[in-house]
C-alpha cells in the first residue's frame, strides 16, 4: 500500500492551506474556551422564586455560591420555602446553562473545517 511515483495522499496545496487554517481557528476556539471557562467561573447568576422571596445565586458553571432567603418567606412555612428554594435552584440553573449555551455559539461561530 504505498503511493506510486508522483502520488500524494490526496491532499493538494489547497487542501493543506484549509487544514492549516482549520486548525489554526480550532486552536483560538480551544483559546477562547479556556478564558470562557475562567469567566463562567467568576460569573454570578441569579435565580428567583416568589417575586423574590428566595434567590439562589450560582457560577455560570452552576456551582451554588448562596442562597438568600426574605424574612417574610421564613413565615410561609417548610413545605412552601422547600418549594421556593427549589424553583429559585430551577430558574438559576436554567438561566446559567443558557448563559453558557449563548457564550459557546459566539465562540464557535465560524468556525467551518473544510471538507476533507
Amino acid at each position: 500500500m504505498t503511493a506510486g511515483k508522483g502520488q500524494g495522499f490526496g491532499f493538494g496545496l489547497g487542501k493543506m492551506k484549509e487544514l492549516a487554517a482549520a486548525f489554526q481557528k480550532a486552536q483560538q476556539v480551544q483559546e477562547g474556551a479556556k478564558r470562557l471557562q475562567e469567566e463562567l467561573e467568576q460569573m454570578e447568576i441569579q435565580g428567583e422564586s416568589g417575586g423574590g422571596l428566595v434567590k439562589v445565586i450560582v457560577s455560570g458553571n452552576q456551582e451554588p455560591r448562596r442562597v438568600e432567603i426574605s424574612p417574610d418567606a421564613l413565615g410561609e412555612g417548610a413545605d412552601v420555602l422547600s418549594d421556593l428554594i427549589t424553583a429559585a435552584m430551577k430558574d438559576a440553573y436554567n438561566k446559567s446553562t443558557a448563559t453558557m449555551r449563548e457564550r459557546m455559539e459566539d465562540l464557535t461561530s465560524g468556525l467551518e473545517l473544510p471538507g476533507l
